[in-house]
């Protein structure tokens, strides 16, 4: 993060009650920036162009590809040479809004966070959605694939339960002879007289 009025670039450490307490990349010296001081995030400035802003990060890719990856120019150098410098790499940059100071900040943060290797490649938008899209694509077909594995197994449980508690036929048990002649000897009986029957009358005297 960069603070109006101080020099060079600084590293947030702490919310304080009322400032931040920041150290410095180069000297590792720690202070409190308070409310009134102007703090701005290197991700929150852009550089005026002639239709968008672009952000600062893209502005350091443009330095590092026109570079090689090497050091940018020096910030002390001529104002002209600054400019023309500037206009190589962005040369639709407004000049009438972007001023010799604003191209020195540029190239003096430049070579310090690439002096600490600290530079970090803006990725294009296209390619955060791509990887975005993969990320999510990746984690429905886990998703999925566990979802079958869970349903796979539940169906085998069901299957085993199904062989495992079918019903065997109960063998049939043969029952018991009663013993219907009352005296013990099991397999003999005796028959009654049929109940339809008709007794002889008996003659009366």
């Amino acid at each position: 993060m960069a603070i109006s009025g101080q020099p060079g670039l600084y590293r947030f450490i702490a919310q304080g009650k009322n400032a931040i307490i920041v150290e410095h990349l180069e000297t590792k010296i720690r202070s409190s920036a308070f409310s009134s001081a102007r703090v701005s995030s290197l991700e929150e400035i852009s550089i005026f162009t002639m239709e968008e802003d672009l952000p600062l990060g893209k502005v350091f890719d443009r330095i590092h590809e026109k570079e090689n990856g090497g050091p940018a120019i020096d910030y002390k150098t001529d104002p002209e040479q600054l400019k023309s410098w500037f206009e190589e790499i962005l040369p639709d940059y407004n000049k009438d809004k972007v001023y010799v100071s604003d191209i020195k900040k540029v190239a003096q943060w430049y070579n310090l966070l690439h002096k600490l290797n600290l530079l970090v490649k803006e990725e294009p938008e296209a390619e955060v959605e791509a990887e975005v899209k993969d990320k999510v694509k990746d984690e429905a077909e886990v998703k999925d694939k566990v979802e079958d594995k869970i349903e796979g197994s539940a169906k085998e449980t069901v299957k085993t339960e199904s062989a495992t508690g079918k019903k065997q036929g109960k063998p049939k048990s043969t029952p018991k002879k009663e013993n219907t002649s009352g005296t013990g000897n099991e397999g003999k009986s005796k028959s009654k007289p049929a109940t339809g029957k008709k007794q002889p009358k008996q003659e009366s005297e």
